[in-house]
């Protein structure tokens, strides 16, 4: 359920923001009363999420194409957003990718790639958000880890090793932030309801596929001022 103003004069970051979650974490945002601030890669997908938001929250939604993994043209896009906002409140680090083989099956260039869009791109959106954090004193941050690597999975080798490292990422900021009012949790959802999962796994029983609102929800929560005592969790959807 949405309420209305929980989120309203926050700023939020949104990694992933155009992607099929993204959309869901962002639309969620945007009908709390916040202003979201997208980073995307893919046009096609920046225009399906602006189609896809009301006409009266358009004025809080930025997007800007930028490379995530990127740690300069990420520090930029913060410092844009601080300089029209004033302050990045929020950030959800919802980049990912996914790509499956044993070690025997896997090349170098798919272990680089996972472990940037799963991993470097969490460093890079945290090292650019954080310090404006830790300087208001405030801050939420939620990274989307994966509930398929807990424990630690065969079979998808360089995505497990990266989707672990944001869970150990996530909890070693967390300690990291303490002392500083930010908090850090990670969301690990099982599979999710995409239309790239259901292409991908056509014959699949998908009745315990998580949709992606419900993730959004979870991301919310711990979104928000109240979940000030939340911190260092790992929330399984």
């Amino acid at each position: 359920m949405t309420v209305p103003g929980l989120l309203a004069n926050r700023v939020a970051v949104v990694t992933g923001g155009t992607g099929a979650l993204g959309q869901a974490v962002t639309l969620r945002f945007l009908a709390e009363g916040g202003v979201v601030a997208v980073p995307y890669a893919v046009p096609a997908e920046r225009d399906r999420l602006y189609q896809r938001v009301a006409t009266a929250d358009r004025p809080r939604l930025v997007m800007e194409p930028v490379d995530v993994i990127d740690l300069e043209a990420m520090t930029a896009f913060a410092a844009s957003v601080i300089a029209a906002r004033r302050t990045i409140d929020i950030l959800v680090a919802g980049v990912g990718g996914f790509a499956g083989g044993s070690l025997l099956e896997t090349d170098v260039d798919t272990w680089k790639r996972m472990l940037d869009l799963n991993l470097t791109t969490a460093f890079s959106a945290a090292k650019a958000v954080i310090p404006r954090m830790v300087q208001a004193r405030y801050g939420r941050v939620v990274i989307v880890a994966s509930r398929a690597v807990v424990p630690p999975a065969g079979g998808f080798i360089a995505y497990t090793v990266a989707k672990v490292g944001a869970i150990a990422f996530s909890q070693a900021l967390a300690q990291e932030m303490r002392e500083h009012g930010v908090t850090v949790n990670a969301v690990l959802p099982s599979t999710m309801d995409t239309p790239a999962n259901r292409a991908a796994m056509p014959n699949s029983d998908r009745k315990g596929w998580a949709p992606v609102e419900a993730v959004a929800d979870a991301i919310a929560v711990l979104a928000r001022e109240a979940s000030a005592h939340i911190t260092g969790t790992l929330l399984a959807v």
